[in-house]
């Protein structure tokens, strides 16, 4: 007996496995960047987004709700600490409640709050870690101390850009394109949004 959870290692595993998602944090704000290929050419790509905004799946579903009370009740926006809290404890309880599994998924959670801009990982066992840059998925190792070697706490958003997108290339497999990654950012207005192709491909370009 060693005491672990078999599932929950399972789930981990799972995750390790799964497409890079990574996340840097800057002066003035924060970027997601994930790898977004599909498996078949069959699905319509355009309808398949990774990057999620939480405003009002289970996970995602769960967070827009607890933002969506907690602002009815305070009438102010939810800190980034506490939405992130939320969604853990939802993965927590799925590690063990009965009839369920624990979820197979890690997140990464980006905000902007009174606190500045946020970055925090999630993982499937429930644990919660706020983090300067972080990364989930394969190659998760490699691109941790790629950005270990080039993040600085003082750079701004367009540069935290420019480097997720060269630690994602780092371990890329096949050409990365505006149409196979996506990029989230929110900055010091505190509006999170996804990148259209055309200011990905800009960036792109920049850092050829």
């Amino acid at each position: 007996k060693t005491g672990k959870l078999m599932q929950i290692e399972h789930a981990l595993n799972r995750v390790q496995q799964g497409k890079m998602s990574l996340g840097v944090k800057a002066t003035n704000g924060v970027v997601i960047v994930t790898d977004k290929k599909v498996g078949s050419i069959l699905v319509d790509d355009l309808d398949y987004h990774k990057i999620q905004n939480i405003t009002p799946s289970t996970l995602v579903g769960n967070s827009r709700k607890a933002a969506q009370k907690y602002y009815l009740t305070y009438r102010e926006i939810q800190p980034i600490s506490e939405v992130v809290r939320e969604s853990a404890l939802v993965m927590q309880e799925y590690t063990q409640s009965g009839g369920v599994r624990p979820f197979g998924v890690s997140l990464l959670a980006a905000g902007y709050d009174d606190d500045g801009p946020q970055l925090f990982q999630i993982d499937t066992s429930g644990a919660a870690f706020g983090w300067k840059a972080t990364a989930i998925g394969k190659n998760y190792i490699n691109a941790k101390n790629f950005l270990e070697r080039r993040y600085n706490e003082d750079m701004e958003l367009d540069d935290a850009i420019h480097i997720a997108l060269l630690t994602m290339r780092e371990s890329f497999e096949g050409e990365m394109t505006e149409h196979n990654i996506e990029v989230g950012v929110v900055g010091a207005d505190r509006i999170f949004r996804v990148l259209s192709a055309g200011e990905v491909r800009d960036y792109l370009d920049e850092a050829n």
